[in-house]
């Protein structure tokens, strides 16, 4: 049952880089520190894209409209960080 928890650990770490890396990708981007003409940038951003919009848009249909800012990536990384907590919190039940 351990092995089980450290690979449920391991999957939410590299969904966490994962959208640290979209996050920071996307500032770059928008402060043209890189540009999307770029094969290899435009087609990480295309991959990241591909990879989070599923799991953001589901988290944007019950946000509000907040101008130009997306608290979609924030919200994640907190639902991942809670999650984390909640299984530390409680892996006596696991074990």
């Amino acid at each position: 049952m351990l092995s089980i928890l450290q690979i449920l650990f391991l999957i939410l770490d590299v969904i966490w880089w994962i959208v640290i890396a979209h996050v920071v990708l996307s500032w770059l981007i928008n402060f043209q520190v890189l540009n999307l003409r770029q094969p290899l940038v435009a087609q990480v951003w295309d991959g990241l894209n591909k990879l989070l919009d599923p799991i953001y848009r589901r988290i944007r249909s019950f946000l509000p409209e907040m101008g130009g800012l997306d608290f979609a990536p924030l919200l994640l990384l907190l639902a991942i960080y809670a999650l984390r907590i909640v299984i530390v919190n409680n892996i006596s039940v696991f074990l």
